[in-house]
């Protein structure tokens, strides 16, 4: 049975090490190469039919907001005033026709500095192992205590799991967000054509920038879990095989529920550092 047991917290901790890896992997590829550029594919498509809908907006914001801002025809016919107008809804013309050439480059200078952070602090990414301790206490437990060993294991194992896929779908999520903010992007970005409506815009660049900026703020969360997990629990050796077992997991399991909380508020951290 202790065998068993440390068969089973091993795999945990395997599935945890592996998911880790697979958040480092997903906050550094890109959108075009995720699963192969499929998806991407499919938000080509998507972006370029809502372009049509983004340039019949673009008109109905120009003129509203026209309207909006000349109190009459005379005004209109000012050279500053009109040059004014016909300068922002050239201006929004171009962030709808471009659109998904400047969501990209907003994703690549927060790629830059996600790519910054992992190469300062990629040394202080270590995996969870089994202390030897642990290992040992294991191993020397008669056949009784082993069952309150496997109990314990059984239970960290499945809770281990469970934060490690909760772990992975934090990190999917932002990657899909990217996807429909690229996606719907020419509808909200014709807002900028007339004066009043182009809050619309601006809140919409400030949310998919919060989104780009969330995998930076997961990045360091990973950086200081990684940092404040390689300090060993304090597990008493006087203490029976399945206490010392339970006091590890329980510790673990804390640390893994604080970088698994950190990184679905992660989202919520950024919209307040830019004010959303």
């Amino acid at each position: 049975m202790c065998g068993i047991a440390i068969d089973l917290l091993n795999y945990a901790l395997s599935v945890w090490n592996g998911k880790l890896g697979e958040v480092w992997n997903l906050l550094t590829i890109s959108p075009q190469d995720f699963k192969g550029g499929t998806i991407w594919a499919v938000i080509q498509t998507v972006h370029g039919t809502l372009q049509a809908t983004g340039l019949a907006l673009l008109v109905l914001f120009f003129a509203a907001g026209a309207v909006k801002t000349c109190g009459s025809l005379a005004e209109f016919k000012r050279p500053e005033q009109a040059i004014k107008i016909f300068v922002r809804f050239a201006i929004a013309k171009g962030m709808v026709t471009y659109g998904m050439e400047l969501m990209l480059a907003l994703l690549e200078i927060a790629q830059g500095m996600l790519s910054s952070v992992i190469a300062a602090t990629s040394e202080a990414i270590t995996d969870n192992t089994l202390p030897e301790s642990i290992l040992t206490a294991v191993d020397e437990c008669s056949l009784l205590p082993s069952i309150g060993v496997l109990a314990v294991s059984l239970i960290g194992m499945l809770v281990i799991v469970v934060l490690s896929f909760m772990l992975v779908i934090t990190v999917y999520g932002r990657m899909f967000r990217l996807y429909l903010y690229t996606a719907i992007s020419p509808v909200p970005l014709a807002a900028f054509a007339g004066e009043p409506s182009q809050s619309i815009g601006v809140s919409f660049l400030k949310s998919y920038a919060a989104v780009c900026l969330e995998g930076v703020v997961i990045a360091l969360c990973c950086v200081i879990y990684s940092a404040y997990a390689a300090a060993r629990p304090d597990v008493s050796a006087d203490s029976s095989a399945a206490m010392q077992v339970l006091t590890y997991i329980g510790e673990l399991t804390f640390n893994m529920l604080v970088l698994v909380g950190l990184m679905k508020g992660a989202n919520q951290v950024t919209r307040e550092m830019l004010g959303l």
